[in-house]
């Protein structure tokens, strides 16, 4: 792919797409980790004297309906405070935009655009005709074809990848194509059926495979086991058993249990096979979170996408919390994606130990499965015909 680093931007028209999609109360952004990912992609075009203009999806708003909720506004704010530098925000900016050189522009939600999602090619057109570089950087959204991520980059004079995407990209090939071995792999969410083909693709390519969530419960309940009103999958447990054929995907020996789900509910913790008819598997227990951390401590290099518990609620964090410290203790190298993944980091302040924070969360995913990610292969053949 053609890069930004590759190209002379003085006094041209920038259009950068980032993913700015993130959390806003009351008008103010509460989590500024994706704006800070984009922050050296932003001063680097400033820097080189261009005419920066941003657009970025935020929620998902219904097309060609613009709510005040879903406003980049909020966004535009907390920006120039990053940047310390005045970040203009442009609501009506279709029909073009006024943007000096050594400037910057925020335009406003891409998702107000009618045909944004499906791709419009004449909306992806007129993307295009604003600028004379674009420069796709948002990672997060590279695995969806849309205007502003596929579309705008067949119809720009210059389209490159930007510095996160390629950090992005680089971070999570280093996790997979060459590893440091043992590769262990933490895979977490509510359903096997919605992440199955990273399941398999990941119990060929790694050495351990940790599951947490309503995944596990579907592979405890594959094996046998008790999960009495846990959230597990009953059509998926063909599926389930034949992950669990592979050898590498250990299971929980306790869990931390309650009657509801609530976050002042009473918690116990049980072994695996004392789950009751009424209980509901919230976490793991001690032996289990000790037993998964020692995994971790031998690792050579780390994925981990998703907690292994309820961590949002106090009494059933504590599982999520242990591994997220022996990843964060550990020697090997790491890589963690998924909105949840980054609000536990957050929450058990381990940053500081996580080698790389993926922005991607469905695209961690397809990336790691081996998917084609569209935004990826509209910049490849861009260069291919380039060149």
């Amino acid at each position: 792919m053609l890069t930004m680093h590759e190209l002379e931007l003085r006094g041209k028209r920038v259009l950068i797409r980032e993913d700015l999609n993130v959390p806003i109360a009351a008008g103010k952004v509460t989590s500024d980790a994706r704006l800070q990912a984009a922050l050296p992609t932003l001063r680097m075009a400033l820097d080189a004297g261009a005419a920066v203009m941003v657009m970025s999806h935020l929620g998902r708003p219904a097309e060609g309906a613009p709510e005040p909720r879903f406003s980049l506004q909020p966004v535009a704010e907390r920006l120039s405070q990053l940047l310390a530098r005045p970040v203009r925000f442009v609501s009506d900016w279709l029909d073009g935009v006024d943007v000096a050189a050594g400037e910057i522009v925020l335009l406003e939600n891409v998702r107000f655009c009618t045909g944004e999602k499906v791709n419009d090619d004449e909306l992806a057109q007129r993307m295009a005709a604003l600028c004379d570089v674009f420069v796709m950087d948002a990672f997060g959204t590279a695995h969806r074809a849309q205007a502003s991520t596929e579309g705008v980059i067949h119809h720009a004079p210059v389209a490159c990848a930007g510095p996160l995407l390629l950090a992005e990209l680089n971070a999570l090939s280093a996790a997979l194509q060459q590893p440091r071995r043992p590769l262990i792999a933490i895979i977490g969410g509510a359903k096997v059926s919605s992440k199955l083909g990273v399941l398999r693709q990941l119990v060929d390519q790694v050495d351990q495979l940790i599951a947490g969530g309503g995944i596990a419960n579907t592979l405890l309940a594959a094996a046998g086991k008790p999960v009495g009103q846990s959230l597990y999958e009953a059509e998926m447990l063909d599926e389930a058993r034949e992950l669990l054929d592979s050898g590498k995907i250990p299971l929980p020996d306790d869990v931390v249990v309650a009657s509801e789900f609530k976050a002042d509910a009473e918690a116990c913790i049980k072994s695996i096979d004392e789950v009751g008819a009424k209980d509901m598997i919230l976490d793991i227990g001690p032996r289990t979170s000790a037993a998964y951390a020692r995994l971790i401590g031998a690792a050579g290099t780390i994925l981990w996408n998703g907690p292994v518990g309820v961590f949002e609620f106090p009494a059933f964090a504590n599982g999520s919390q242990k591994l997220a410290q022996a990843i964060a203790a550990s020697a090997a190298y790491s890589v963690a994606g998924g909105g949840d993944t980054l609000a536990a980091i957050d929450q058990f302040d381990v940053a500081d130990g996580i080698d790389y924070q993926s922005t991607g969360g469905g695209a961690f995913l397809e990336f790691v499965e081996g998917k084609t990610l569209p935004a990826i292969a509209a910049l490849q053949a861009r260069s291919a015909i380039a060149a």
